[in-house]
């Protein structure tokens, strides 16, 4: 007998990302990139200068709310620098990180790292796992039927049936929605590493930058104002991270897939130039930063090939699209699992995996 025919399906699979790692780790691309994040960081905060510079030079002007818009993309980049902190692709030091994340996203995004750590590290351990992945459980939106405790009806049916529809208009609500969670966290009765840090930095972000909009602006055109930036913020931070699951195959939690399998199989990758890349942090190369999360964000472009020829030898699927392709699946994989709740369905890959243990 052939030596290698002796070694387990599920040992071959772990040593197929063995082997990938090795030959990534030989390029160098897990190097630090300081100039990097350093120019990213110097150039974020120059625009951020900017833009106070501009609120306070219009003053009671309805120009104001451009500015608005603009400040919640501004502030969707310095959450994508969080992240990358959050990952450990910015610093050596783990402790490096964490501060530089705990700044980033508490002081200039108002967020939680805690939050935000704690939640995202489920999800790239069991990305869209019904019940597990926190970005798949259902709550305004249904994501999977299989956990659902039953059907829907009346006007909920009918608006769940259409809910593909909504999602970008509901995304204008995200903004408010991450600020209120990170703060339910912080203010909550669970376990928070530097819980007494964190409040006092979104405090000081909240409360600051509340106060000098309505120093700088009438009420209502202050209103209006922290309206267009968050509903911006949210708009732009939910148009960056749903393509990349969303529509993808889904599991139940006893389904036993690899590693390599999972990452690459429940992920999407959005071509499009570096305006898309740029848009979305980096996170267009989902396939890439799930497989290699501390891989620093500039360096997944140029590991992309590598991985796209490994999956294509492995017999690996490798989902690549366009961003407006990947918003059209969303909204249709939405309206089919809103249409699903009244009669579940069960997604091909479960049954392939679930068959073949």
């Amino acid at each position: 007998m052939n030596p290698s025919e002796a070694v387990s399906p599920r040992k071959r699979q772990v040593s197929d990302f063995s082997e990938l790692t090795r030959a990534v780790q030989e390029t160098g691309l897990m190097r630090r990139r300081y100039a990097h994040y350093w120019g990213r960081f110097a150039l974020l905060c120059a625009l951020l200068a900017g833009a106070v510079a501009l609120m306070v030079t219009l003053g009671d002007s309805w120009w104001q709310l451009a500015v608005a818009g603009g400040l919640g993309l501004l502030l969707t980049q310095f959450a994508f620098l969080g992240h990358d902190a959050a990952h450990r692709q910015i610093f050596d030091s783990g402790k490096w990180n964490d501060w530089a994340s705990l700044i980033v996203a508490n002081l200039f995004g108002g967020l939680s790292y805690g939050w935000w750590l704690h939640k995202h590290s489920k999800h790239h351990q069991k990305p869209n796992v019904e019940g597990v992945d926190p970005d798949m459980l259902n709550g305004v939106l249904t994501w999977e039927t299989n956990t659902l405790e039953k059907p829907k009806t009346g006007i909920k049916a009918w608006l769940v049936a259409r809910q593909g529809n909504w999602f970008f208009p509901l995304l204008l609500l995200e903004g408010v929605n991450l600020h209120v969670a990170g703060l339910r966290t912080i203010l909550g009765k669970g376990p928070v590493k530097r819980r007494g840090t964190e409040l006092t930095l979104v405090s000081i972000r909240l409360i600051g930058y509340v106060a000098a909009v309505f120093l700088l602006m009438p009420v209502g055109l202050g209103f209006a104002f922290l309206a267009v930036q968050l509903g911006s913020f949210g708009f732009f931070m939910g148009a960056s991270f749903a393509p990349n699951h969303k529509g993808m195959p889904t599991v139940g939690p006893d389904v036993k897939i690899d590693f390599l399998r999972r990452q690459v199989l429940m992920s999407r990758n959005i071509h499009g130039g570096r305006w898309v890349a740029v848009f979305m942090g980096g996170l267009n190369f989902q396939v890439e930063h799930h497989l290699f999360p501390s891989m620093p964000s500039p360096a997944l472009r140029e590991v992309r090939p590598m991985v796209k020829q490994f999956c294509a030898d492995k017999g690996i699927k490798y989902t690549e699209t366009s961003l407006i392709e990947s918003y059209k699946i969303v909204i249709d994989y939405l309206n089919r699992v809103g249409l699903s709740a009244r009669d579940p369905f069960q997604c091909p890959l479960t049954a392939q995996f679930r068959s073949a243990r």
